[in-house]
């Protein structure tokens, strides 16, 4: 079988931790070209996963000159990933993007043109779509089993865990915090339950209460004050134009006990469901309350048959992969992706103006 050969832009934590070791897993894939803008990591990359032909850029625009490579990888901090993504697309390749898509909806908007212009596959790295639970519940949200769903929680909470390496916690480079880094995967898996993008305004409020307190406790050490720009907690309160409601809360570091991340609690006229504690049906039957925690643990999903693995980044790998060949649907769009990241701008705009943000 064909080899899709794939270029790396960005080879720091999220490469080496999430998408390279998919892409060793699975056997279709073969990294041929690796690039980030500090040489040495590239070049550990390139020896780890890399084959002895594989090359090592500094500038991904010498990558992409690269006419024998068939997809890229944008793995930047975020303020780099519209510009390298229409590139890429512009240049004949399919792209996966790490989330959040975009810094804003118009940079979203050029993405979706470049995909639009270049006929190429683009999709967004929401994971946690492909969870064991993530897509039991999308299941039984398709079907019917909730009915109408008109409240749901997009959850992305931490106690103590702001990350301490790279740009996360600048502002100007991230274009937030948590809401941006964590919040995103919470609204996406939301959205995406609820099968609802098309929101109607939205308020929103951040706060830096933590960012500027030393001897943190903070799981990954303790954070720099000076270059802690981004917010260290944010909360949405969503309204869709069917009525529906959703509540976002995100934080990095937040005195809370109960931390819990990339989880969705949905309520329907028919049943809901949440993540509390596993996935949990909440319902009534026969007259009384009761609440039904599904074995996830038997049987898989037989459109994913191919991945070399079962984690949720080998299966959205191979789900790319599909798409790349004709073979399949994405599950993550980048129409949906965009609709993300035009809620999260509003949510900061909402704090920016002190007043509702009306998408239309």
């Amino acid at each position: 079988m064909k080899k899709i050969r794939v270029g790396v832009v960005g080879c720091g934590g999220i490469a080496n931790t999430k998408h390279l070791p998919a892409h060793k897993r699975n056997p279709l894939s073969e990294v041929v070209a690796f690039c980030d803008i500090i040489e040495e990591r590239a070049v550990k990359a390139c020896k780890e996963y890399g084959t002895a032909e594989s090359k090592v850029y500094t500038d991904y625009r010498e990558l992409l000159k690269d006419k024998s490579i068939d997809a890229v990888l944008v793995l930047t901090p975020n303020n780099a990933h519209c510009e390298i993504t229409c590139a890429a697309l512009d240049a004949g390749k399919h792209v996966m993007c790490e989330k959040p898509m975009a810094m804003n909806y118009a940079e979203a908007k050029k993405m979706i043109a470049a995909r639009d212009r270049s006929g190429k596959v683009l999709t967004i790295g929401y994971q946690n779509r492909y969870r064991k639970d993530s897509l039991y519940l999308k299941r039984l949200a398709d079907e019917g089993t909730f009915g109408d769903i008109y409240y749901a929680e997009a959850l992305a909470i931490r106690r103590r865990a702001v990350p301490t390496w790279g740009v996360f916690i600048d502002k100007e480079k991230q274009g937030g915090g948590p809401l941006i880094d964590i919040g995103t995967h919470a609204l996406d898996l939301t959205l995406y339950t609820m099968n609802n993008y098309e929101p109607a305004y939205c308020v929103g409020k951040t706060f830096h209460k933590l960012n500027a307190q030393r001897d943190t406790g903070n799981a990954w050490g303790d954070w720099d004050v000076e270059k802690f720009t981004a917010e260290d907690s944010a909360f949405g309160f969503i309204v869709m134009k069917n009525g529906a409601v959703i509540y976002l809360k995100s934080s990095w570091a937040l005195n809370m006990a109960n931390p819990i991340e990339a989880s969705t609690t949905v309520c329907g006229d028919k049943a809901g469901a949440d993540m509390l504690d596993g996935l949990r049906i909440n319902t009534v039957m026969a007259g009384k309350q009761v609440m039904i925690k599904p074995d996830l643990n038997a049987g898989g999903v037989a459109f994913f048959d191919g991945a070399g693995g079962d984690h949720p980044e080998d299966l959205e790998l191979q789900v790319f992969f599909n798409a790349v060949q004709g073979k399949g649907d994405l599950v993550v769009t980048a129409d949906q992706a965009a609709v993300v990241t035009r809620i999260l701008e509003g949510i900061y705009k909402s704090e920016e103006t002190g007043k509702p943000y009306y998408f239309d």
